[in-house]
């Protein structure tokens, strides 16, 4: 998917503009010195050290901005161009976010940032518009090819930024597009070859067109910003990181491994956010960064790691209420918009066909879909005033879909950050509002204590009355072949789910009162089901207790 802005930009320049006129502290010499520093630091096993990070708070006064929350910091105040700031004005955004009036100014100073913030925060804007400001003064047209690169976890997310650079540019006369796993790989390479000045990729899809795609023209690059950093490496992506920082920019620095980073040091700027910081994180930036980039947290200083605008629940039941206690809750909020967060594929195809055919309509969005139906999914639940969603963690991480009045956590996750993601598809934006709801079994009570100690604070909910349907459901199941087989499926891919849980003193499968969890599930006994135990082997579900490491798509 390729785009032009729709206004023509004149000019009299066959090249690219004097990069001065973007950054004047952008220095243009480097010695043998840095660059043996440089060297030294990515060759090195060892995360960025304070030494390395340079707080935001060192940076020249001229080039910071003070939030003050009783004088809002203006998107006015900046010296955006009159293309940037009309599309901005029309997106209906004037004032900036926290995140947005301490990283834009620097960024656009020519420096390196090392982002930390909350989810919901306005991370997006915060790295598109300096992105977008140096292409428009550097005169960028098609025929100098890919100036910005933005790499993005998922195939969705990569969407949605493409959606708001699609809004951004509309004055200017920069070419856009997007490249992700899924989609028409040729009609990609036909845009790349006619040149695109900012490009949003996933990982893997952008590897590849760096490693064949002969027309694609990156050799000026000048920005790479890599969004929700510690998704992209734990979903496995690492290695095809390592590969494309090594690649980019290539020019005509082919002499040598220190040369490359020689160019690095000189024409590229990095920007890599994230909402959570890991050492893995920390690992990527070492390699990706010029040294002594800018670290910006603008929540270390906050007592909470969400949102102000959230309000946050968790709600006590055994496993057999759980369904009917979801019942309950949605029959109630049939005019809100809700996000239901399951732990498995599986148990999101079953639940959805359950509430579908039981006239809770809902969207339903997982990774084993194919990608034009996640696609579908995700923007017709983003534009509806009033639906439910239920959905794997695929759709957790920086998607911002507008308006979200609950979010509902039926599988809790086992790590605080993945917490933190999910809740954060609600009360974004600077007066967002919100809730969340997560659902706990007594044997998993000591997960509050985790997000306690990651600055996470619930009140617990109690729902007296729930919908007597459990022998509704139980005959449902058993007489309708499908949805039976499909439960038999959930079931199955909840209890290998719930096994790989890192947290095994909290999520222990082989505390579990299965007969309860098979309730939930509308089976009047447990079934008989088969759980991979090793590579290639099957036990059945009653004989053994041992699961193999669940994976997000079982």
């Amino acid at each position: 998917m390729m785009a032009r802005s729709s206004k023509q930009h004149k000019t009299r320049s066959n090249g690219l503009a004097n990069e001065n006129t973007v950054s004047k502290s952008i220095s243009k010499t480097v010695d043998q010195t840095s660059v043996n520093a440089v060297d030294s630091v990515i060759s090195s096993n060892v995360p960025l050290s304070k030494e390395q990070l340079t707080p935001a708070s060192t940076v020249a006064p001229d080039t910071a901005v003070t939030l003050n929350s009783s004088n809002p910091v203006m998107f006015s105040d900046l010296s955006l161009s009159k293309p940037t700031a009309k599309a901005l004005a029309e997106m209906g955004f004037s004032k900036m976010t926290e995140v947005q009036a301490r990283t834009i100014p620097i960024l656009m100073a020519g420096k390196d940032v090392l982002g930390a913030a909350k989810t919901g925060s306005g991370k997006t804007l915060a790295f598109l518009i300096p992105a977008i400001e140096i292409l428009y003064f550097l005169k960028f047209k098609p025929r100098n090819g890919t100036g910005i690169i933005v790499i993005s976890p998922t195939r969705e997310l990569a969407l949605q930024i493409f959606g708001v650079v699609n809004d951004l540019l509309k004055y200017h006369s920069q070419t856009f597009g997007v490249v992700i796993g899924g989609a028409n790989r040729r009609a990609e390479v036909e845009k790349l070859e006619k040149g695109v000045n900012l490009l949003i990729a996933t990982p893997g899809r952008l590897l590849d067109h760096l490693q064949n795609t002969k027309g694609f023209v990156y050799k000026n690059l000048k920005a790479l910003i890599i969004d929700e950093a510690d998704r992209i490496l734990e979903i496995g992506f690492e290695d095809e990181m390592r590969q494309i920082i090594k690649i980019l920019p290539s020019g005509i620095f082919y002499f040598v491994y220190i040369y490359i980073y020689i160019v690095l040091l000189e024409n590229r700027q990095s920007m890599l956010f994230s909402a959570t910081q890991t050492t893995k994180v920390e690992d990527l930036a070492r390699i990706s960064l010029r040294p002594g980039p800018l670290y910006i947290n603008v929540d270390s200083d906050k007592k909470n790691s969400t949102v102000d605008g959230l309000e946050q629940g968790y709600v006590v039941c055994d496993s057999d209420k759980r369904f009917l206690l979801l019942f309950t809750f949605l029959k109630r909020n049939l005019k809100k918009k809700i996000i239901v967060f399951f732990s498995s594929c599986n148990s999101v195809k079953y639940h959805s066909e359950l509430l579908n055919y039981i006239d809770i309509p809902v969207l339903d969005l997982h990774g084993k879909q194919k990608q034009q139906k996640r696609t579908n999914t995700f923007f017709e639940f983003s534009n509806a005033k009033q639906g439910i969603l239920i959905c794997t963690d695929v759709a957790a991480r920086g998607l911002d879909i507008p308006a979200v009045d609950w979010i509902i956590q039926y599988d809790p996750p086992d790590d605080p950050r993945d917490y933190i993601h999910r809740v954060g598809r609600t009360a974004r934006g600077t007066k967002g509002k919100g809730r969340s709801l997560m659902f706990l079994v007594p044997s998993e009570l000591g997960f509050l204590r985790y997000l306690k100690a990651a600055k996470v604070s619930l009140n617990e909910y109690e729902f007296s009355k729930l919908a007597n349907i459990q022998l509704q459901l139980e005959k449902l199941i058993s007489k309708n072949y499908y949805l039976n087989r499909s439960a038999k499926d959930g079931y199955r891919s909840y209890l290998q789910a719930y096994s790989s849980y890192a947290l095994k003193s909290i999520f222990d499968v082989n505390n579990l009162d299965l007969a309860k969890v098979a309730k939930s599930f509308g089976f009047a006994t447990p079934p008989s089901v088969n759980i991979n135990v090793g590579s290639g082997s099957k036990s059945s579900y009653k004989s053994s207790r041992s699961f193999k490491r669940r994976y997000d798509d079982s």
